[in-house]
């Protein structure tokens, strides 16, 4: 039987004013009209190239973003938490306040973040710096605590812009491997990325944005197969 609908995106369109001259400003459309859903316990990839308008979608549906046109619809009020490297990290405080920090930024409370503090820190690998103020920190150590937060987050809904680059090739295995098990706990996950192998190897089912439309949504295969199959004639005929 097939899961209930935890989130419905309706002809969804946001916009942008940027600078155009000194006293002048452009609408730009990110997203024109995009619709799918996203049910409960499953994990959606969305693929599409850059400027499609992909990682507006996620914060439209954290909520950071409202459309202009169109309707994200809830369905029974989920907690949803998007997966963002660094999220709110001060460089003046110390790796472990900003654990914390992080944790109460996704939606949790300093107890309940407290209480998973150890773990984040041990799957960080940072033990011997986190009482260390995060400006001496290099990016890949920044990205581990980030990546180290969210994973230990669990909230009902979690949105993932593509984090999976993170730090050395023995951390971004482990990296890999944690993702895995939270797409394998029937946790509701959508995740954006360029790879589609990885998608493929995550996803069951995918929806492909191209110049802020759905152009595509099914099985993640059939998806991706012709995202990828549509890159390779765009390019062809750019060579042209």
């Amino acid at each position: 039987m097939r899961s209930a609908p935890l989130i419905r995106l309706k002809n969804v369109g946001c916009r942008f004013k940027v600078r155009h001259k000194m006293m002048r400003f452009k609408s730009y459309e990110a997203l024109k009209d995009v619709s799918f859903t996203l049910n409960r316990g499953e994990a959606l990839g969305i693929i599409g190239r850059n400027g499609a308008g992909k990682s507006t979608l996620l914060k439209l549906i954290a909520g950071i973003l409202l459309p202009d046109s169109g309707q994200v619809l809830l369905h029974g009020n989920p907690s949803i938490a998007l997966l963002t490297l660094q999220l709110g990290f001060s460089s003046e405080l110390s790796g472990r306040y900003n654990a914390v920090l992080g944790a109460m930024l996704l939606g949790y409370t300093k107890k309940e973040a407290l209480a998973r503090l150890d773990k984040i820190i041990e799957f960080s690998e940072l033990a011997q710096w986190i009482e260390e103020p995060m400006k001496t920190y290099s990016s890949g150590m920044k990205a581990r605590l980030g990546f180290a937060v969210a994973m230990e987050m669990s909230p009902d809904v979690l949105l993932i812009d593509e984090v999976l680059g993170v730090g050395d090739a023995a951390f971004r295995a482990k990296s890999m491997k944690a993702m895995k098990e939270k797409f394998q706990a029937e946790q509701t996950i959508a995740f954006v990325s360029h790879a589609g192998s990885t998608v493929k190897e995550l996803c069951n089912r995918t929806v492909w944005i191209e110049n802020g439309v759905t152009k595509m949504e099914g099985p993640t295969d059939e998806v991706v197969d012709a995202y990828e199959e549509y890159l390779s004639t765009h390019d062809r005929s750019l060579e042209k």
